[in-house]
């Protein structure tokens, strides 16, 4: 069904007078449309036919005439014709058909009435005040339909006689509203101001019957019941709740002394219950778990109250009854602390504890404390995979010239994309292919994303450059990149599905040189419809021994298990049934808790009960879940919240569990930092992979196995942790979080997301959406377009935004810690952002300059800025304001102009900011802080004084000149230079190094891109220099290349590896007479 609504949404956006209905308005028709289409499209009922008709012809009108819709008068007739059909649609619909339960679908036609309401004229002014009361009751209805007393199961029984009487007064509305509006009768009587007054009246008089009812309801039910169950909980979260509580107590309710004296007792019990359970070390009693839970779950209560439209005498009646579930949690949590004090065993207390305290959470108390020590990150061990890898190779690399599809296939956690990782590594294969690709389609493949990955694994272009470009173009540059004579590539593609191969296929050509394409699947029927002379091999499963073997190199490394605990480590490798991903995970669980015989035989016996192949291995994946510490629970969870295959960035990952109040707060140390130290102990555990490594070896990206994923999904729905939705958008969620991973999602009604803390992906309709119905929100990671001056409304506890466009009501979001805007699009920074006391990082992909740049007055004020890209700075104004961000850590910067008409001798200085340990400058060099540990220059023209002056940095490691040019095309550096640099690179640029092992002692990384003179031989000989990579370069580079690499191997040196990219066929086919690594 083409309802057109595009063109009838470009057309109604104006106000529209039709005679006999002065009041309607061009976005009251939109609303009223929305609403009649989307229910009439749920519910599949032959007699909405009518509508839907009148509908199309409306929106008919409407695409014909666009210009004058005032003029309009068959566009009049038509509305006034479709009036008479509206009223049904004026009353709470029948439920038949539709998939919204009963509570739900009064609230969305109270909702569709507020829309009436905020789409009002300003003609109603004499009834402005009746209409806004009528308006706060509805606002208040809609906060208690979705408030604990009504929702809770046990209530709904006696809430129906509420729940009737709410919907008698929504269908008075309805038809008030309807008469109001769109009455064209000769003896307009609702036209009549007394009428009005009266009608008004009327319906504010049976609200106030129902609040009565209300009030008699929550004092009947309401204390008696236990809020839900959340589970994922930390000291940590909850101190971020106890935070929100007391900015709500402060901004909204400073004026009501009774409110606010209530909400300060209920926090200083919250506050003391907290001390108890710290004091009692809740990772060594995990059985207290249940109490921090419902002791969290109160919170959240009191936040949900506090932030709805509840009005004063509400509070007042559900405030008190949350200081007597206090009350119920405190006294056998006061008991056992006592227990504890007196070294009494708290296995004599009898409590009512949560289901979370299983037999096996007991052993946690030996588990070591993670922040103690940074783990490390070990690299991926493989066993049982070398005869299936030889084998593979030595097909890929056989004889054959046609064009040959090779299908791993296997069930998941079998270790298909590790055996993958491992060929595409090979050194045959590496001296085989003149170009190899590798990318993950999943069964989210979407065909642009698959063209970008694949082209940038296999070339130097960058991912942004690529984005601009549509489909056709993508799959012919690949064709183009491909199609040489004498070419021969392998292309991965990793977790392929069905139908993506026959998408793609046309983009790869047969040039008949021994090119080759590697699936890695779950489905056998993969490779043989991809091709008829595909091969294709099953992965088989691991035997016992290799199991074993495998657990004893994730968990002791290099150090031979004890005696004691062979046996018994033997009986759960023999649990995992022979999947590597089983054993990876509980050998993470081993290595993480003390190694004695008593803890190992607890696992072995919790293990033999969890692992079959029926339900590939998600059980044990869920005890390694259960062994995790409380703090990195909802880290890993919150994986589930990203698309599947997704490499999630580092630094925004670690943004979100800080904003999300995850993060210990630590003084005097860095909130990423800590937070970034979770990342690295849950890929310690085996749960995280890293998807790409930073220039100093540090995590870029990360994702986790789609097992695993899967599993997190299914743990944070059933725990009221997060909710991804597929397909409708709920009215009222218990989960504090959102994902919306589709794009298309057509929500039937703007959701009142009062409990939602968290709203991630695709926002539907984001005109629509209102986030004033959203107000305990901290997060809004958005992938929605949105229009520039978007409104947020004032979002008090908003920490994390991330956008397309810079909101208008940006700075009403006071206590915003992070703002990243994704776009390439240049833009304005307004002044304000300069004044928000709590923002630390901003990011924007484009280029930001600022809007008011001759204004600095008294207003501005230190700020705690620690990361700004990319700032564009003109003139020394824009200088100024970053004497007002001291303590920047990572700034990325492009100068325009360093001229000052009022100062023509002004030279632009960094030297100040004595933080800054990352920066990157497009343009100009400046005086550089002497702190810096990472620095990029692009597009400078540098003399020797300031490459001088960058040698002298005594704490760089990283350098990274890009589209630079040096004084002479020399480089020559001086002795006592670049003492402590690690990497790197240099990229598109023309210059003769003049360097010996002497300029770079603790040199170990050169990436060389698009670089066009030859690499010294004495760089060779750099004791700490362990890879070269070479990309896209001219022969002389990937020559001298070779020579370094064959002159250190005849000198014994075996650690150095050299990786050249590029179509060089001459030169790639020398480095077949190299023993070569990559």
């Amino acid at each position: 069904m083409d309802l057109s609504m595009y063109h009838l949404t470009a057309a109604l956006q104006d106000e529209i007078f039709i005679p006999g209905m002065p009041y309607c308005s061009g976005d009251m028709i939109l609303t009223i449309c929305h609403y009649i289409i989307k229910l009439c499209s749920s519910r599949g009922d032959q007699q909405d036919d009518k509508v839907i008709t009148l509908l199309e012809k409306l929106s008919d009108t409407v695409e014909d005439d666009r210009t004058d819709l005032f003029e309009n008068r068959s566009f009049a007739i038509l509305l006034r014709s479709f009036v008479t059909e509206l009223k049904v649609f004026f009353k709470v619909p029948n439920s038949k058909g539709i998939t919204l339960n009963p509570i739900e679908l009064l609230a969305v036609f109270i909702d569709f009435l507020l829309e009436i309401y905020d789409g009002i004229r300003d003609g109603i002014s004499a009834y402005n005040d009746s209409f806004v009361s009528c308006q706060t009751e509805l606002k208040f209805l809609i906060t208690f339909l979705g408030d604990k007393p009504v929702s809770h199961p046990t209530s709904l029984d006696e809430n129906k006689n509420v729940l009737t009487d709410i919907e008698a007064v929504a269908n008075d509305v309805g038809s008030f509203l309807y008469s109001f509006f769109f009455n064209t009768a000769e003896k307009d009587w609702m036209r009549d101001d007394r009428s009005t007054d009266l009608a008004l009246a009327d319906i504010l008089g049976k609200v106030e019957q129902v609040k009565e009812k209300i009030k008699e309801q929550c004092v009947a039910v309401s204390w008696k019941m236990l809020t839900p169950k959340t589970s994922v909980v930390s000291l940590f979260l909850f101190d971020s709740l106890l935070d929100d509580l007391n900015l709500i107590m402060i901004q909204k309710y400073e004026t009501s002394i009774d409110v606010k004296d209530r909400i300060r007792t209920i926090i200083e019990e919250l506050k003391s219950l907290r001390s108890f359970l710290q004091d009692m070390e809740v990772r060594k009693h995990p059985e207290l778990e249940g109490f921090l839970i419902q002791t969290s779950d109160i919170a959240y209560e009191v936040l949900y109250i506090l932030t709805s439209y509840a009005p004063v005498w509400y509070l007042n009646l559900r405030l008190p009854q949350v200081m007597e579930k206090i009350k119920l949690i405190k006294l056998p949590v006061e008991k056992l602390n006592k227990y504890q004090t007196e070294q009494v065993s708290s296995q004599d207390i009898v409590v009512d504890f949560h289901a979370d305290a299983n037999r096996i959470a007991g052993m946690l108390k030996d588990v070591e404390n993670p922040r103690q020590k940074a783990p490390s990150i070990k690299e991926d061990i493989s066993v049982g995979l070398d005869d299936e890898a030889n084998e593979i190779t030595e097909i890929l690399i056989g004889n054959q010239k046609e064009q040959q599809i090779i299908s791993i296939w296997g069930m998941p956690g079998l270790g298909k994309t590790t055996l993958a990782k491992k060929i595409f590594s090979d050194d045959r294969i590496v001296q085989h292919f003149h170009i190899r690709a590798s990318c993950v389609i999943s069964h989210t493949y979407d065909k642009k994303n698959t063209l970008i990955a694949i082209l940038t694994s296999m070339s130097s272009l960058e991912r942004d450059e690529l984005s601009e470009l549509d489909e056709d173009t993508l799959g012919g540059k690949l064709y183009q990149s491909l199609c040489g004579e004498g070419i021969r590539y392998l292309i991965i593609l990793d977790d392929i599905w069905e139908d993506v191969w026959s998408d793609l296929h046309r983009y790869f050509p047969e040039n008949q040189s021994g090119s080759r394409i590697l699936f890695t699947t779950r489905f056998e029927k993969i490779g043989f419809q991809a091709s008829d002379k595909s091969i294709v091999r099953n992965l088989r499963f691991l035997t016992d021994d290799e199991c074993w073997k495998l657990l004893q190199m994730k968990v002791f490394h290099d150090v031979p298990c004890p005696l004691e605990l062979v046996n018994i480590g033997m009986n759960i490798a023999r649990n995992c049934d022979g999947l590597p991903l089983a054993v990876v995970v509980i050998a993470a669980v081993l290595a993480n808790m003390k190694k004695n015989k008593t803890n190992w035989e607890e696992v072995a016996e919790s293990s033999s009960t969890h692992i079959s192949k029926d339900n590939s291995c998600m059980k044990i994946l869920e005890l390694s879940y259960n062994y995790l510490p409380m703090h990195l629970k909802p880290c890993f969870l919150y994986f589930g919240a990203f698309a599947e295959a997704t490499e999630i960035p580092v630094q925004k990952l670690t943004s979100l569990w800080v904003a999300e109040g995850f993060v210990e707060r630590v003084k005097h140390k860095n909130s990423n930092l800590v937070s970034y130290g979770y990342l690295t102990d849950l890929i310690s555990r085996g749960l995280v992979l890293v998807g790409k490594r930073r220039s100093d070896g540090g995590v870029k990206t990360c994702y986790v196995h789609d097992l695993l994923r899967e599993m997190c999904l299914t743990i944070a729905e059933k725990d009221n942790f997060m909710k991804v939705i597929q397909d409708q958008l709920p009215i009222y969620v218990p989960h504090h979080r959102l994902s919306i991973l589709s794009s298309s999602i057509t929500p039937f009604s703007r959701p009142f997301g009062l409990h939602v803390r968290s709203l991630l992906g695709y926002l539907p309709e984001p005109s629509r959406f209102i986030f004033s119905n959203m107000e305990l929100v901290k997060v809004l990671d958005l992938s929605t377009e949105w229009s520039q001056g978007t409104k947020i409304g004032k979002l008090e506890l908003l920490r994390f935004l991330s956008t397309s466009a810079m909101p208008s009501s940006i700075g009403k979001c006071r206590n915003l810690e992070y703002l990243f805007l994704d776009t390439m699009k240049n833009g304005e920074l307004p002044n304000l952002i300069f004044k928000m006391e709590k923002l630390r990082c901003v990011h924007f992909k484009g280029q930001i300059s600022w809007r008011e740049r001759e204004i600095i007055d008294e207003s501005f004020q230190i700020n705690n800025l620690e990361a700004f890209s990319t700032f564009l700075i003109k003139d020394e104004n824009d200088m100024k304001i970053l004497r007002y961000s001291p303590f920047l850590r990572r700034l990325k910067c492009k100068f325009v102009s360093v001229s000052n008409s009022a100062n023509p001798n002004y030279y632009p200085t960094l030297n100040f900011l004595n933080h800054l340990e990352s920066l990157s400058i497009i343009s100009n060099l400046i005086s550089l802080p002497l702190n810096l540990r990472k620095l990029t220059l692009t597009r400078l023209k540098l003399n020797s004084n300031e490459m001088k002056m960058i040698g002298e940095l005594q704490k760089l490691v990283v350098l990274k000149l890009e589209s630079a040019s040096i004084e002479d095309n020399e480089w020559n550096p001086n002795e006592g230079e670049f003492q402590q640099l690690r990497f790197l690179k240099l990229h598109t640029m023309g210059v003769e190094l003049k360097v010996s092992s002497d300029h770079f002692p603790r040199l170990e990384k050169l990436v060389l891109t698009r670089f066009r003179m030859a690499i010294p031989s004495s760089l060779g000989d750099i004791l700490t220099l362990v890879k070269i990579e070479v990309r896209w370069c001219t022969n002389e580079v990937e020559e001298s290349a070779l020579k370094i690499l064959e002159e250190q191997q005849d000198n014994g040196n075996e650690l150095l590896k050299v990786k050249i990219v590029g179509l060089n066929i001459q030169v790639i086919n020398k480095l077949r007479t190299l023993f070569l690594l990559m």
